[in-house]
């Protein structure tokens, strides 16, 4: 299920009741209320998880995940969030023994989208994959994903419960089959939500022009909102446009958040590329988007060699490269560190900067290094770089993922096309919003 999903932690988002009283939401009026969502982290040993050559490397440590209900009476679901995405989905295949699926039978509101509704025919454009119709005249999709992972099913409708409110008719797929690269996260999760900009996408369709979250890192916790947060009343943010094409392109994803970088910086040294490096090019290959469903940030080959470059000299003097050649972390992420066992914390290490148009991502300290557990050599553990090589994947875009999003506020803000960032504390952030954790 997208890139890089082998879980060794999973941000749990229960969603709390926000409200006064409970309600049912239409979509047109769902902006009148905001839902606030507490972050939790739940750690998982890392020794659960199977090794297999056969399957991709490419995996996942990390996922955002939000706890819901569905259907009538409602059936308790954990679903990925993933701004990537745009089509929530959930397993509805009963043989998945022990382990959770949603159970379209035991649902007096469920309804299976017919292939001839406009749902089928025309909001499904913006899949990679067309909808068709199946034997029963039912819309049936098929969804594929980066890491080989697939899932297909039928679209349906059916009550969504989130944070003390109830949305009707919410188009989701119910998937029946499918392979997952992550058997580990698959047997915890009951689907995926799509936040995305497509019609079809949960944030779409509930009518909020504004969602935002923060990411924290290392005090395991943090928050989501659904609706206008009026942050700024805390912090000012800085926003970057959202780029919009309007002409299909083979290689561009019309319905991401796609942002426009304009250059990288390690401390204060820009890197010395043009411009027009960053830019999409004729086929839209070369598009930057932000992706909650990713872990860590993709760079197309240039720019990556470039930064690794920079990086390696700015640190020869306080970190060791691992010289492996044999060893490629996650088969994107070629540079790693030497770090010994009794060093109890990273030295100074300089900034990564991503700079978009009116806006920049500061990477710093912990976040810049990833320790790869199970790898040691002799008296020392194994730090990876956090910026793959897209090439080595074969991913014709830079990806920025939500582990250099934490303790960053992210607000998208439908209405203005537009992504709004500021660098901030989450769990302080959070008790703006009432969220606290014990």
């Amino acid at each position: 299920m997208k890139l890089l999903h082998f879980l060794i932690l999973s941000i749990q988002m229960h969603l709390s009741f926000c409200l006064a009283d409970p309600m049912v939401i239409k979509k047109s009026n769902a902006t009148a209320k905001m839902l606030v969502l507490p972050l939790k982290t739940q750690e998982i040993p890392s020794g659960s998880f199977p090794r297999s050559p056969n399957k991709l490397s490419f995996t996942h440590n990390v996922t955002l995940t939000v706890s819901l209900a569905v259907g009538s009476p409602p059936q308790n679901v954990t679903m990925v969030l993933d701004t990537g995405s745009e089509l929530s989905w959930l397993h509805c295949n009963n043989t998945r023994l022990n382990k959770p699926v949603f159970d379209p039978t035991g649902s007096s509101s469920y309804s299976p989208v017919s292939c001839s509704s406009p749902t089928c025919t025309t909001r499904t454009q913006d899949f990679s994959i067309p909808a068709s119709c199946d034997s029963k005249n039912l819309c049936h999709a098929t969804l594929s994903y980066a890491d080989a992972s697939s899932s297909e099913g039928n679209l349906a409708l059916d009550t969504f419960n989130i944070g003390g409110s109830t949305f009707l008719d919410t188009v989701f797929g119910c998937m029946d089959s499918g392979f997952s690269s992550n058997t580990d996260e698959d047997s915890k999760t009951t689907g995926l939500m799509g936040m995305n900009r497509g019609s079809l996408s949960f944030v779409s369709q509930m009518g909020f022009k504004k969602f935002s979250y923060c990411i924290s890192g290392s005090d395991l916790s943090g928050v989501l909102l659904l609706g206008d947060s009026n942050f700024t009343l805390f912090l000012p943010l800085n926003y970057t446009p959202l780029i919009q094409i309007s002409t299909p392109l083979p290689y561009f994803d019309r319905v991401a958040y796609t942002v426009q970088l304009e250059g990288i910086k390690v401390e204060e040294k820009l890197l010395q590329l043009p411009k027009s490096i960053y830019e999409p090019d004729h086929t839209g290959a070369g598009q930057t988007m932000v992706d909650s469903g990713t872990q860590f940030t993709f760079l197309l080959g240039p720019v990556y060699t470039a930064l690794k470059n920079e990086f390696m000299n700015q640190t020869r003097t306080i970190l060791r490269v691992l010289d492996d050649p044999n060893f490629v972390f996650q088969g994107a992420f070629d540079l790693c560190f030497l770090i010994p066992f009794n060093q109890t914390s990273l030295p100074k290490l300089p900034s990564v900067s991503l700079m978009f148009r009116g806006a920049e991502i500061k990477v710093s300290d912990n976040r810049l290094l990833y320790r790869v557990f199970g790898e040691v050599r002799g008296n020392d553990s194994v730090h990876c770089f956090t910026f793959g090589n897209s090439d080595l994947l074969s991913i014709e875009s830079y990806i920025i993922g939500h582990h250099h999003q934490q303790n960053m506020w992210m607000e998208f803000d439908l209405e203005k096309s537009r992504i709004g960032v500021a660098q901030v504390r989450c769990d302080l952030a959070g008790q703006r919003f009432g969220v606290y954790h014990h």
